[in-house]
């Protein structure tokens, strides 16, 4: 690991961590030498970067330190150049073209010595398939997913018979080809996955729905993984 990954691994390391973190903590996450760590801690010291040593206690990262936007590894940029590309060929079409945007933004943004790590990737996607186009806007769910609100789905199942579905959005789900949305269903009272090619017409109605989504999406990954073991 060069220096430089180095000492932002250690600024991630101080920022995910509740409690102070010992330099020997440091040092083996880091495989490196305690005199090392110690050259490491005086050099973001130098940069005045506001971490705090106590003998016998460890070091924290004060609140409110912003590390400088962009400063990412190789390996990093890789993941989200992989990403993206997983989004251009599964995800519906506007955020597909935030997708390619993003990687365009990263390019330029970036050192001229990283650009290959994201122009000529050693990780792609091999796309066995696009899923089925929608016969709604895909940035109005994401709205109504980020923002709560109820939909009103007109829908078909897979034997074409035709409802009418009332559903608190969760999030959206890529599986097989096929992209889904995750909801609770009020006309079924439970969990249910509806898949965006089926759904003939979607409604954003004007109120949100009660509870957090964090407890409703942990509430679902509880009963799928019950489903899992019957």
């Amino acid at each position: 690991m060069r220096r430089t990954e180095r000492l932002f691994q250690i600024i991630q390391i101080l920022r995910s961590s509740r409690a102070p973190v010992t330099g020997a903590r440091l040092a083996e996450e880091l495989e490196v030498s305690l005199r090392t760590l110690y050259r490491d801690m005086a050099e973001l010291t130098a940069q005045r970067v506001p971490i705090l040593g106590e003998a016998g206690t460890g070091y924290v990262l004060q609140d409110g330190y912003d590390m400088p936007p962009l400063m990412l590894t190789a390996d990093e940029l890789e993941a989200a150049a992989l990403g993206a590309a997983l989004v251009a060929a599964q995800a519906d079409p506007s955020l597909a073209t935030a997708a390619r945007d993003l990687v365009a933004k990263l390019s330029e943004a970036i050192p001229g010595d990283l650009r290959p790590v994201i122009l000529d990737a050693s990780s792609r996607p091999i796309a066995t398939g696009t899923p089925p186009p929608s016969a709604f806007d895909g940035a109005s769910l994401r709205h109504a997913i980020r923002n709560r609100y109820r939909l009103q789905l007109s829908y078909r199942d897979q034997t074409g018979s035709a409802s009418k579905r009332t559903i608190w959005p969760l999030l959206i789900a890529y599986l097989s080809g096929a992209r889904y949305i995750v909801a609770w269903c009020e006309t079924r009272q439970d969990y249910r996955h509806f898949r965006t090619d089926r759904v003939a017409d979607m409604y954003v109605l004007p109120d949100t729905y009660p509870g957090r989504r964090a407890s409703l999406i942990a509430g679902w990954e509880s009963a799928t993984a019950k489903q899992r073991r019957i």
